[in-house]
């Protein structure tokens, strides 16, 4: 019998990556997640935002980003302000960098929707890469009898279906949740 387990691991770590990529999408409250792509230059190298500061949401409205080095504030909210897909502008009082959100307009919704169905898609090439070579792995086993074969097969594309409707499912939900005003 094909062992189907690595390869319904591999899918669930792409659902997983999708989540957090979704996580990282903007739906007009205020999470810390929605910094998480940010990287930002201090002593001389780049590093992640959650890396360099606490990142805390003080309401639906407003991230509060308190560096772990006041001497890099500067650099953390010049990093905040050139992430055009986020179109946040950052103000700071010397402690601490203030991120408000502003209201989403119905246009800035549609292309936040759109910029998540991009990432449906990444999802959804990678598990089919790992589909296709699950595949490739029984076509190739030579102790495998053709009944064999061809129910491994078809487990696959069962497999394959089940974590395409989860990430469909996925986006639905958080394509709801942009859009709703």
């Amino acid at each position: 019998m094909f062992d189907t387990r690595k390869d319904r691991q591999k899918m669930e770590d792409v659902l997983e990556r999708f989540r957090t990529e979704m996580k990282k999408v903007r739906t007009g409250r205020a999470h810390p997640d929605m910094l998480a792509g940010i990287k930002v230059e201090v002593y001389g190298q780049f590093m992640p935002l959650n890396q360099a500061a606490n990142i805390t949401a003080a309401d639906a409205t407003l991230l509060v980003v308190t560096p772990f080095d006041p001497t890099n504030i500067a650099a953390i909210e010049n990093a905040i302000r050139a992430d055009q897909a986020l179109g946040l502008n950052p103000a700071d009082d010397g402690r601490v960098i203030r991120v408000p959100i502003p209201a989403l307009t119905e246009e800035r919704r549609k292309e936040i929707v759109k910029t998540a169905s991009a990432k449906v898609e990444n999802a959804k090439v990678a598990m089919r890469n790992v589909r296709e070579d699950a595949r490739k792995a029984i076509k190739i086993a030579e102790d495998l009898s053709e009944d064999i074969k061809k129910r491994a097969e078809k487990d696959i594309d069962e497999l394959t279906k089940e974590f395409s409707d989860k990430i469909d499912a996925e986006f639905k939900n958080k394509s709801d949740e942009i859009m709703k005003i």
